[in-house]
């Protein structure tokens, strides 16, 4: 388990991080949120001691040394591969840094290529692969030594739906095999999606933590989305309506005051009739970013 306690970190008069506190179960998705700036990158490389801090991290227990580093995964923001080497290369130079031997890696790479769908060799150089190509070969690179801590830092960028997925079920399969898993993205979808909890920091503060569940629900269910021949400027005069954002033909997205005030806004779009769709929900994680980014701008 990964267990950080009271960690603060200053850059002169910067307050990057501020006695922050969070932990990484094993088995355990947790997604790192916030904006640029936010002290993401500065908790990751707190953690792998990259950076001096105040404050405690362990792993299971002990301090993070260069005794430990082989049983960590960590893919940064910055892409940092060597263009000359061929992908067998670069994959074997960097697992026998985690002391693992070529000849036990070099049997693995062709299913890895595979799994990530790399288009090329392992024959091919670095430099002759598309941004996308490079990106995999990386992550391969994070994960080829079967790590026990898995530090990500946003990880979906660049990647189209499709690769996206694919990452997502790499991420999910060492989530099955025991792995504590940490990662930063942008993208609230693929947070919702397969994070356990998130941790949200605010100018080097947390702001939200807990489940994606927990979280969500603690804002209230004050999103109501709802198929009716109501126009817009009729639902905009409904009690508790704060915004009406039209989706679709016939179909909008009302905010409300109070998530009490649901039920009074069904019985008055319905009157006991039928209705296509009445669904009435918390805001979701990317409206709550949104509200939570912005609340010190306010």
């Amino acid at each position: 388990m990964l267990t950080i306690q009271n960690v603060s970190k200053n850059f002169g008069d910067l307050k990057a991080l501020e006695d922050i506190s969070f932990d990484v179960r094993d088995g355990q998705i947790l997604g790192l949120i916030g904006q640029n700036g936010a002290g993401k990158s500065t908790t990751f490389h707190s953690i792998l001691n990259f950076l001096s801090y105040q404050g405690k991290i362990t792993w299971n227990d002990q301090p993070i040394t260069e005794s430990i580093f082989d049983e960590i995964g960590y893919l940064p923001e910055e892409r940092s591969l060597m263009p000359k080497l061929t992908i067998e290369q670069q994959i074997i130079y960097l697992a026998r840094l985690k002391n693992k031997s070529a000849k036990e890696i070099r049997p693995q790479i062709d299913m890895w290529l595979q799994k990530f769908a790399v288009k090329g060799t392992k024959k091919d150089k670095i430099k002759d692969l598309s941004k996308g190509n490079q990106q995999k070969v990386q992550l391969i690179c994070t994960l080829i030594h079967n790590p026990k801590l898995i530090i990500l830092d946003e990880p979906f960028s660049g990647l189209d739906p499709v690769n996206s997925d694919l990452l997502k079920q790499a991420i999910l399969s060492a989530k099955e095999q025991g792995a504590a898993i940490i990662f930063s993205s942008h993208d609230m979808a693929n947070v919702e999606e397969i994070c356990d909890k998130l941790v949200m920091l605010r100018n080097g503060q947390i702001v939200l933590h807990g489940t994606v569940r927990e979280v969500r629900q603690s804002f209230g269910k004050t999103r109501i989305t709802v198929t009716t021949d109501w126009n817009q400027e009729q639902l905009e005069k409904l009690s508790g309506v704060q915004k009406v954002e039209k989706l679709e033909e016939k179909r909008f997205l009302l905010s409300l005051s109070d998530e009490t005030l649901g039920k009074n806004i069904f019985d008055e779009l319905t009157h006991g009739q039928y209705i296509e769709e009445f669904n009435q929900q918390p805001p979701t994680l990317n409206e709550i970013f949104r509200l939570k980014a912005g609340e010190h701008n306010e």
